[in-house]
């Protein structure tokens, strides 16, 4: 079942102040929107860090403490003059809580990087195929989607649990005490069944889950509620309505991807890096299931039709790994100084998915496949940025044969927009022009759903319009590169698995 809609609960129309809590899996912000002349303005009130920690030898995230910081962006949003909003919420995908019968956590919140789903999909699919579950999901094959992390989860807590929600449906819970299922983020489960658009009862089953352990599938756009007095009063907080966001921050980047017309890819570049398309109806053909392409839900009746890989996590890494002693942009600096094309990796080898130390990890595999080895920072950083262009290169084309369309452009939003390098490189390797920004889309499209929610702005490509006047993005036109060279690039890089 899918909820639609709801009106107002305060019966205001056009509220403009619209607060977008968006939580990464470093860090997180709060951020407030206004329409201001005809234009989209931000202000960042708060900002907390965020990130898995070891626990009993367990991967989890704090989701107490991520809570707590909502509450804080709240509060300061009240100090600054806002007395009545709404609010949405994007987080990461695929992790989730249980609540037991008093509506209490049970357990930790395990994190999508815990290896405990190493070797969970071969398992699985010894009962039921990937081809069947593709055919009924079009989600691609992540070890660590939510089907996987609940088929190895302990029997004991899945069976006490009575609702089973993913991270941002349980702070939505929280807040204004709404048990609801949002469609985007729920659709990166690996449960879901585009054709039925429920829980699949297969799946269900093999998981020997009942759908009532789900809540009721909600649309980005419904009005969730009001925040619980008790936390108004308690905490000084502004009279707020939680309004479901696009909840998966790659549903809410795309909704603020500022592209016209068609033939348009996308590349949401942030920890993760998602290349896609955004498609009227899912494409869960053969081909697109041996390529592992995936269908996730979007909203407004949009599907994203995409590949993951390994992005902004391998720099992330290896900068944390120096002490942060070289700022992100120094890095790009020194890497474009350094020796091109020397060293690559397949950045999407499970080796760089949670390595003890990133830096070795890179080191090792460049020795073991007879590559020089990268000594300094700039040639580690090189040899990230040259092979995620690579690898973009080869997904940008592979969606292209998958899908019969050709790509005019791609529009590269998140924090990797403002790797000045790696977008030049990147529109060099695939001969096709970049636009790059704006870095905040994921907040700008939880941002759109709430103004369209709110009743002022009438659709998506409103938003996108809007969005486009707001914020500068800039242009990537591809230099010429030799033919041989870059035929010869990738060879090696396919060779390289």
């Amino acid at each position: 079942m899918i909820l639609g809609v709801k009106k107002s609960i305060s019966g205001v129309m056009h509220m403009n102040h619209y607060l977008a809590v968006d939580i990464g899996a470093s860090s997180g912000r709060v951020i407030w929107g206004t329409l201001r002349e005809g234009a989209l303005r931000l202000q960042e009130i708060h900002r907390f860090g965020n990130g898995f920690h070891e626990k009993d030898g367990k991967f989890c995230w704090d989701i107490e403490y991520l809570f707590g910081q909502i509450l804080t962006g709240l509060q300061m949003a009240k100090t600054l003059g806002v007395d009545e909003c709404t609010l949405g919420i994007d987080t990461w995908a695929v992790d989730y809580v249980l609540l037991n019968r008093k509506g209490e956590r049970i357990g930790e919140v395990f994190a999508y990087r815990d290896p405990r789903t190493n070797g969970a999909p071969e398992r699985l699919h010894r009962h039921l195929s990937f081809q069947e579950v593709y055919e009924k999901t079009g989600i691609q094959q992540l070890s660590f989607n939510t089907l996987y992390q609940l088929f190895v989860h302990d029997r004991e807590e899945l069976e006490a649990a009575k609702h089973i929600l993913l991270v941002p449906d349980y702070l939505h819970y929280r807040l204004c005490g709404v048990l609801a299922s949002e469609a985007t983020n729920a659709s990166t489960t690996q449960m879901l069944n585009w054709q039925t658009q429920d829980y699949d009862s297969d799946l269900l089953a093999l998981l020997g889950l009942q759908r009532s352990q789900f809540p009721d599938l909600v649309r980005p756009g419904v009005r969730l509620g009001a925040v619980l007095g008790e936390l108004v009063r308690e905490h000084g907080l502004p009279r707020c309505e939680v309004i479901s966001a696009a909840t998966h921050d790659t549903a809410s980047a795309v909704l603020g991807v500022p592209a016209q017309g068609t033939s348009w890819g996308y590349l949401s570049s942030g920890t993760w890096s998602l290349i896609g398309v955004e498609r009227e109806h899912p494409l869960t053909s053969r081909l697109a299931m041996e390529r592992n392409y995936t269908n996730e839900w979007g909203a407004f009746g949009t599907y994203r039709f995409l590949k993951n890989m390994m992005g902004m996590w391998l720099i992330q890494q290896v900068r944390k790994e120096a002490d942060d002693a070289y700022s992100f942009a120094e890095l790009a600096e020194m890497a474009a100084a350094a020796e091109p094309f020397r060293s690559l990796i397949p950045c999407n080898d499970s080796r760089f998915m949670n390595p003890p130390k990133m830096t070795e990890a890179i080191r090792g595999f460049c020795r073991e496949s007879g590559q020089p080895v990268p000594a300094t920072a700039g040639e580690l950083a090189r040899c990230i940025f040259d092979s995620m262009a690579l690898s973009y290169d080869v997904y940008v084309r592979e969606l292209q044969e998958v899908t019969g369309e050709r790509l005019k452009q791609l529009h590269v939003v998140g924090g990797g927009a403002n790797n000045g390098f790696l977008c030049q490189l990147s529109a060099d390797v695939l001969g096709m022009a970049i636009y790059a920004g704006p870095t905040e889309a994921t907040v700008l499209g939880n941002l759109a759903v709430q103004m369209i929610a709110d009743g002022a702005i009438r659709d998506i490509q409103e938003a996108r319009d809007l969005i486009r006047r707001s914020f500068p993005v800039r242009a990537y036109a591809p230099r010429p590169m030799d033919s041989g060279l870059l035929a010869e690039l990738r060879a090696k890089y396919r060779s390289l698995g």
